[in-house]
Parts: structure tokens; sequence; C-alpha cells
């Protein structure tokens, strides 16, 4: 009777058979084994979009499907397909080194068993296990191994980081890997910003925590300056709740201008809520208008009214000119 393979190439002699080599057959047969159990190789998949197919070389070493951790390597232009037999049942590290930005898919040989792909950007490690669960649509799971590795490119689903830390200087990406958020370090720090999400009707809320009282300082790069508003209607600036808003320059202190300048040929407007009045520098104007001619007259005690002219007239005026010299 003549030997036999195992689908990853070990060979099952006969009893009797190989007569004087039975034993540099055992030693390879060994060394097979050693290989499955801890064996690394690396398997070229460069080019473009193709299918590269792992096969078991019976009764000798060196076949890559009988290696337990497998490094794509390569520059690939192309989605890739690596398949194996569809009797192979074991599992394997794999490793996507490959450069370019191209799915890796390993799976069976045929049928339409569940597979496993490194996405375009994934240069990373997966476990993996080939079921052989039937000889005509097998599934190779993903085995989530539940640790971030330290390289590669990784999505984190349902994670709930407590504490993590951020570099100085360090930063979160957009989609694209841009920065989109850089954190910035101070010694001792004590004071942060808070972000509170809100429910229907409310709005979320960027604040500070820390000490009793912390301001928010907002701060522009260069000559840039600071915009609130959606750039498609009219911006509001309130109050939360029923307060006063106060605008100051350097924290209230005795310096600084404010200025206030609309478009081009725009009016400004001061509105007061109700019957209030524009106050400006302690002076009270009249929340409504005069009657024509009539003149703004102080009362003595800052406030400002429309009265009628009870002087001479200009006729009068320049008579009297004319007779006193």
């Amino acid at each position: 009777m003549a030997s036999t393979y195992t689908p990853l190439g070990v060979e099952l002699q006969a009893t009797g058979e190989n007569a004087g080599t039975w034993g540099t057959k055992t030693n390879t047969n060994l060394q097979i084994l050693e290989q499955i159990s801890g064996g690394f190789t690396e398997q070229s998949i460069a080019g473009g979009a193709q299918t590269t197919t792992l096969s078991v070389s019976d009764g000798s070493t060196g076949a890559v499907l009988s290696h337990r951790m497998i490094e794509f390597t390569g520059t690939i232009t192309g989605n890739q397909i690596v398949t194996i037999p569809l009797d192979v049942q074991t599992f394997y590290f794999l490793r996507n080194s490959t450069s370019g930005a191209y799915t890796v898919e390993f799976k069976y040989v045929s049928g339409s068993g569940a597979s496993v792909t490194f996405a375009t950007t994934d240069k990373g490690d997966k476990v993996v296990f080939a079921s052989a669960s039937d000889g005509t649509n097998p599934i190779i799971k993903d085995i989530a191994v539940g640790d971030v590795t330290l390289t590669g490119t990784q999505t984190l689903t349902n994670k709930t980081l407590t504490a993590p830390k951020i570099a100085d200087g360090g930063f979160i990406a957009d989609a694209n890997g841009a920065e989109q958020i850089i954190f910035q370090t101070t010694a001792s720090a004590v004071n942060e910003l808070e972000v509170t999400n809100a429910a229907t009707g409310n709005p979320p809320i960027l604040g500070a925590s820390g000490e009793t009282n912390v301001d928010v300082h907002i701060k522009p790069k260069g000559s840039g300056e600071t915009r609130i508003g959606t750039g498609a209607a009219a911006a509001t600036l309130t109050t939360d709740g029923a307060y006063d808003l106060v605008l100051d320059t350097n924290s209230g202190t005795n310096s600084g201008t404010i200025t206030i300048t609309d478009a081009a040929n725009g009016n400004i407007t001061l509105t007061p809520n109700g019957s209030g009045n524009v106050v400006l520098d302690g002076i009270s104007f009249p929340n409504a208008d005069g009657s024509a001619n009539q003149i703004l007259q102080t009362d003595g005690s800052g406030a400002l009214s429309f009265a009628t002219n009870s002087g001479i007239s200009m006729g009068k005026a320049i008579a009297a000119a004319l007779v006193f010299g």
C-alpha cells in the first residue's frame, strides 16, 4: 500500500513501506510539523489584480501553507485574492505588509463560504481559522483576539476609552488621515474643556471645567478671525438664560477698543427690548422718534428727550446782531 498525505503534506506511511528511507521520511514529517506549529514564511503577491493559489507540497518542507505565520509582501496595484485548498483545516497568523491601497482577501479556492479580507488601509495582522467545514462551501473566520496592535491601521468598534493619553502635539485624524484636532500640553494643567451632548431641542455644550471660575479662550491663528453662524443666515449671539451680554476687552481692564463694522453701506442697528432705551456711556436716548424740527435735550441727569426748540428764530438772531453789534 502506498503512502497517503494529510492536507498540509505530512506523509502517512503504510505498514512495511519505505524500507531504508523510513527514517528520512520521518525526519521530513517532523520538520513539516515543526513548520505547521510555528513556522514563518513570506509570500509575495506583488502586481495588479490577481489570484494567488497557495498549495501544499506532499512529503516536502517549504510549502507556504505548511507554516503557521504567513506574511504577504510586495507592491500591489489591484485587489488581491489568496486561495487555499478546500481540505485545509488549521489556523494562521496573517500579516499584510504589502504597499498599495488595495484589498487582500484570504479564502478557499472555491465555494461561497465566508472569507477574511484586509481593507485597503489595513496593513496589520489577523488571526484566522480555516474550518474546512464542508467540501463545498467551507468558511474562514477572522478570530478577534481583542487586542489593539501597536502598528497598522485598525477600526475600533464599541470600545470604551476611559483615559486615553495623546502625546503633546498629537492629533485625531479625519477619514483621510489629515489632522482634525491637535492636542497641546500644558505643564501641571488643572483646567480643561468639557463636551456635553444634548437631548432633542437642546444644544450641545462646549464648556470649561477645573477650578471654580474658568474662562474659555478661543484663539485664531495670526490675523485670523473668530467666526460664528452658518454662513447662510444671520448669526445670533445670545446668553444662556435671562442675563446680560457683556462685551469687553482685555478681561475688562482699561484698554482695547470694541469695533462694530457692518457690510458695505450697511446700517448698525441698536434695538432695545420693549420700552427699554439705548444707553451710551450713561446717557439714555429716547426709544421713539420725535416730531419734525425737534431737538434732543438733556434733563441734566443723563436722560435725553425730544423737545421743541423754544429759542429765537434765525431772522431775529440776525437782526439782534445788527442792532447790538
